[in-house]
C-alpha cells in the first residue's frame, strides 16, 4: 500500500484527486463554516448559487450541494426549495470539524494590524514566488476569473477574496505563516463587508490581485512583495477612511 499524501486544504483540486468525495465535501463544509465564523457570511445572508460557489471554491456543484447539506443538518444554513440558501446561525461549534476561523483575541489598532500584515505578507509573497506550483497558479487564475464576475455582489466577492488570499498564503508552504496571515485577514472582515459594497472597491481589489498573480507567474519575488504591499496598503487606507467617516458621522 502506497504512502498517504498529506496536502494543504487550500489545494482543493489536489484533494479531489487523493481523497474520497465525502472527504472533499467535509473540506468544503469546513471552508463555508469558517466563512460564517469569521464574519464573511452573517446570519441572514444569502449564499451565492451552487454554480457561483463551485466556481469560487474550484469544486463541483455536487460537492457544494453535499457541503451545504452537512451545514444544514447542523442548523448553520437554512435550505428552502426554490429559494436561496441562507445563514441561519453563526455558532459552528456543533460541527466535529475544526471550523473556527483563525483569529486573535483582544483589541488591536488598525495600524498595528496593518504593520503586522505587511511584515507577514512580504515574507509569504517572497516564499510563494519561489515555491508556488502550477496547480496553485491555476487555482489563483480561476479565482481571479470568478472575482471579475462579482461586481455588485459583495458577499460573493468576499468568498472569492478569502479563497484567493488563503491560496496565496498557502503557496508559501509554511503552516504557521498561513495561520498568522489568515488571522490578520479575518481581523478586518467586520469592516470589509461594508467597504466592498462601495462603488469601485471590488474592481480595485481585482486589479491588485491581478498584479500579485502576474508576479507569481513570473516567479519574481521582488514584484510579488511590491504587489502585496500595494494591496495591503490600499486596504489599510480605505479601512482607515471608512472608520474615520463613521466616527465623524456619529459625532
Amino acid at each position: 500500500m502506497g504512502q498517504v499524501r498529506r496536502l494543504p486544504i487550500e489545494n482543493t483540486k489536489a484533494l479531489i484527486g487523493d481523497v474520497s468525495r465525502q472527504s472533499v465535501r467535509d473540506v468544503i463544509a469546513n471552508k463555508l463554516a469558517e466563512l460564517v465564523s469569521s464574519g464573511v457570511l452573517a446570519v441572514g445572508d444569502e449564499l451565492p448559487g451552487e454554480r457561483e460557489l463551485a466556481n469560487s471554491l474550484s469544486v463541483s456543484r455536487e460537492t457544494i450541494r453535499g457541503a451545504i447539506g452537512i451545514l444544514a443538518s447542523h442548523g448553520i444554513l437554512r435550505v428552502v426549495h426554490g429559494m436561496r440558501t441562507t445563514v441561519a446561525k453563526a455558532d459552528v461549534s456543533s460541527l466535529s470539524l475544526d471550523a473556527r476561523a483563525p483569529g486573535f483575541d483582544g483589541s488591536y489598532t488598525l495600524e498595528s494590524i496593518h504593520e503586522a500584515r505587511l511584515l507577514v505578507e512580504r515574507r509569504i509573497a517572497a516564499q510563494a514566488a519561489a515555491r508556488i506550483s502550477d496547480d496553485v497558479l491555476d487555482k489563483l487564475r480561476a479565482s481571479l476569473t470568478a472575482q471579475e464576475a462579482c461586481e455588485g455582489d459583495p458577499v460573493r466577492f468576499l468568498l472569492c477574496d478569502r479563497e484567493f488570499h488563503a491560496t496565496l498564503y498557502g503557496a508559501a508552504r509554511n503552516d504557521a505563516l498561513l495561520d498568522i496571515a489568515m488571522s490578520l485577514y479575518n481581523h478586518l472582515l467586520e469592516h470589509r463587508r461594508r467597504i466592498v459594497s462601495q462603488p469601485g472597491s471590488i474592481a480595485e481589489s481585482v486589479s491588485d490581485h491581478r498584479a500579485i498573480l502576474a508576479a507569481l507567474e513570473a516567479k519574481d519575488a521582488d514584484a510579488a512583495v511590491r504587489a502585496v504591499e500595494t494591496h495591503a496598503t490600499r486596504i489599510f487606507v480605505t479601512t482607515r477612511a471608512f472608520l474615520d467617516s463613521e466616527t465623524e458621522g456619529g459625532a
